[in-house]
């Protein structure tokens, strides 16, 4: 295997593909490789070319979770889903650009059964083992969105600043069809740079897991108290991050038997949210 270091951010964007993939921190790529789950022939080195540290609002891609959890501009939701993230040696290492872009911990998927994500024609986790599976979108594929900061940075309105373009965080994010298989939008080659995040009034993440630390969502939500209104986004509940109208949207919920729960500990933790930035809970 090649590692190439690229001298420019669009220099990296453009070696990438055709048996190349991109580098950064490595604690999401580098189990994929091992496991056989990804293959590559060239690895992209994204250390020197990506943005990295805090700029105001602007957040370089490459800014480790580490840094983030600490940074008293950054707002509470980001730094508290940071720090709830995982270890904190995977948090030196983790990116956010990368913690973004993560893959499902679907473990039919980890296993490489032939699924939905894989090609297949049907979600094994629907009729097999999915108690840490999805409660929404879930109609093709039941797996769970991992990142702590991804839902965060939805409630926060976010946006992203790529190789290529502009666009809202919300819109990074999309459910598999038939025709498309991949959860994100980002274009072959395309590499997020930095992240735009807004300045709340308030803002709070909270999370629950199976162990007290260092463990995957069960269910995560977030919650900001803007200009314009309160936003709550959800981590663990679906394949991609789930931004929620309302609290009663709850009600709408597809939980799969084993999965039931969730929705009252979803219910649950949005009302605490609600209440700790300022807004009235109505579910």
């Amino acid at each position: 295997m090649e590692l190439l270091r690229p001298e420019s951010a669009e220099a990296a964007a453009a070696a990438l593909g055709n048996g190349s993939v991109a580098l950064a921190g490595g604690t999401e790529l580098v189990p994929l490789l091992r496991d056989g789950i990804v293959r590559a022939e060239k690895l992209v080195e994204l250390r020197e070319v990506v943005p990295r540290g805090i700029d105001g609002t602007r957040i370089g891609a490459g800014t480790t979770l580490a840094e983030l959890e600490v940074d008293q501009e950054i707002p509470h939701a980001l730094r508290e889903a940071c720090s709830l993230a995982a270890s904190p040696q995977l948090r030196s290492m983790g990116t956010l650009g990368g913690n973004l872009l993560q893959a499902t911990r679907c473990w039919y998927w980890r296993l490489k059964f032939p699924c939905y994500l894989h090609g297949g024609d049907r979600c094994h986790a629907r009729a097999g083992q999915h108690r840490e599976h999805a409660i929404f979108g879930n109609e093709r594929c039941a797996s769970a969105h991992p990142s702590d900061p991804a839902a965060a940075l939805l409630a926060l309105g976010a946006r992203l600043h790529t190789t290529a373009r502009e666009l809202p965080l919300a819109e990074l994010y999309r459910l598999p069809t038939d025709d498309d298989r991949e959860v994100t939008a980002l274009e072959p080659g395309e590499l997020i740079l930095e992240v735009e995040v807004p300045r709340p009034e308030a803002s709070v993440y909270l999370k629950a897991m199976d162990r007290r630390k260092w463990s995957f969502a069960l269910v995560g939500v977030a919650a900001a108290r803007l200009s314009d209104g309160v936003r709550v986004a959800l981590a663990g509940v679906a394949p991609i991050p789930w931004e929620l109208p309302s609290a009663d949207a709850l009600e709408h919920a597809t939980p799969l038997p084993g999965t039931a729960y969730k929705v009252d500990i979803a219910r649950a933790l949005i009302r605490r949210a609600l209440e700790a930035v300022g807004a009235p809970a109505t579910t």
